[in-house]
């Protein structure tokens, strides 16, 4: 008989892919136990590729969030989907995300098409099952079997936590023996700066107007640490000056609400209590212009 101790050690890379607002983020930060990625009902919410390590005794699973695969209407939505493409041909499983709530779409059978000549093991997530019956779900479960030749389909809730732990176990069988890839008290490598920034937008997307997600970019300027408090000096960029009224709100009420809630988030990361000074600034059209979005992190 075959010990635990006799199973070689798994490490690799894993994403989640799906249509925009299929749960990806909401998941990866409920299989990390922690806030990584974050959340928001607008689509096009995630910019970065961010990596959350997940630690077992046998096994080291990197989960790495991308943005959604959207049709591109600007050079930063082209730049999106070439950085989606290059993370998908460089990990080892694909987490299809479908919600258990919405019928199968054009989106989910053209995000399947395109991982078909992957190398990676394709993995059916079906998220949100919290939000139906066992009948529907089931029902879910054969709509998306037949999608693709997935190597397992999985429903989960990152809501409840529904066979999330199940869903990792199923991406580790997956992965390849391999030595630790990350030292055992790392959560991310996302740097602390940028974490922060991601706060801070996420803080200003609740509440906007539909047009507007997509034409906020932040930018933390500096990062002080003191004993007990971090100083932060962050500008929120806007495309156009009507667009800067809408963030700052009547009176600057809405940048205030906006600062209260990143502040609480980033204090939670960090540990200390912050002091955060933001500032809106108009970028006329930064997601056209190559150096605006090179300045902007992109």
């Amino acid at each position: 008989m075959t010990g635990e101790s006799d199973q070689p050690f798994r490490a690799g890379f894993a994403c989640f892919v799906g249509r925009p607002n299929a749960g990806k983020s909401t998941l990866i930060n409920a299989i990390v136990g922690q806030k990584i990625a974050i959340t928001s009902s607008k689509p096009q919410t995630t910019r970065h590729v961010i990596r959350a390590v997940v630690h077992r005794p046998n096994a080291q699973l990197v989960l790495v969030d991308t943005p959604g695969l959207h049709r591109p209407r600007t050079l930063l939505g082209e730049r999106l989907n070439d950085l989606v493409r290059q993370t998908w041909s460089e990990v080892d499983v694909i987490g299809l995300c479908i919600p258990a709530n919405e019928r199968v779409g054009r989106g989910d059978r053209f995000i399947s098409g395109e991982l078909g000549d992957l190398r990676a093991a394709l993995v059916a997530v079906v998220t949100k099952a919290d939000l139906v019956g066992k009948r529907r779900l089931a029902e879910q479960l054969l709509a998306v079997s037949e999608l693709a030749d997935f190597a397992d389909v999985v429903p989960v809730s990152a809501v409840t936590g529904y066979q999330v732990d199940t869903l990792v176990d199923v991406m580790i069988s997956h992965l390849p023996p391999s030595p630790q890839l990350y030292p055992d008290d790392m959560i991310t490598d996302e740097p602390e700066m940028v974490m922060v920034g991601e706060l801070i937008r996420e803080a200003a997307l609740e509440g906007v107007r539909e047009e507007l997600p997509h034409s906020i970019a932040v930018v933390v300027e500096e990062m002080i640490r003191e004993d007990r408090l971090t100083k932060i000096y962050a500008d929120l960029y806007v495309e156009r000056p009507s667009q800067k009224a809408i963030v700052i709100g009547a009176g600057g009420s809405r940048l205030k609400e906006v600062g209260t809630r990143a502040r609480k988030q980033i204090e939670e990361l960090l540990g200390t209590r912050v002091y955060l000074d933001l500032h809106v600034r108009v970028a006329k059209d930064w997601q056209r212009d190559p150096k605006q979005l090179r300045k902007l992190g992109f």
